[in-house]
């Protein structure tokens, strides 16, 4: 049986690695071990921290639990949505420009938008950094955004 993702320490290597190489700055607070990385990224960072994969229409693939809480979704509902789906119809074409500048940039910092949880409610997303998710080779898994605050509306 496969890991999920939030405790598979080569996603979270490639999470923070990734992060590492394109911003110049660590994910994580300190050095970790690779389990225990997993452990405080998922269970305890204080911010949102979400991933979306390559498909033609991005799935989640990672969602702490603060991205959980904040989304209202749990990790089996989180994981078979389409990420575009955390912003409301009109505010897709908005998101979907913020991705192609992240593709072509490798990383965008000081985002904010209006996003939506599985109960309707909107909120906006503030200071976001978004980054490709890429490997040592320089191949793309996805996308990562970390969301260190959030306000309703």
């Amino acid at each position: 049986m496969d890991l999920p993702l939030y405790k598979d320490p080569a996603f979270i290597q490639l999470l923070s690695e990734s992060h590492e190489r394109l911003l110049g700055q660590p994910l994580l607070p300190q050095p970790m071990q690779a389990v225990e990385a997993a452990h405080w990224l998922y269970e305890e960072a204080p911010f949102a921290v979400l991933a979306h994969n390559t498909d033609a229409d991005p799935r989640f693939i990672y969602g702490n639990k603060a991205a959980q809480r904040r989304f209202e979704y749990s990790w089996d509902e989180l994981t078979r949505l389409p990420s575009r789906l955390s912003a409301e119809a009109p505010n897709r074409e908005e998101r979907e420009r913020f991705l192609e500048r992240v593709r072509r940039a490798g990383f965008e910092s000081g985002y904010r938008g209006i996003r939506i949880t599985k109960t309707g409610k909107r909120f906006l997303i503030e200071q976001a950094t978004l980054w490709e998710l890429r490997d040592e080779a320089g191949q793309v898994h996805g996308q990562a955004v970390v969301i260190p605050r959030t306000m309703d509306l």
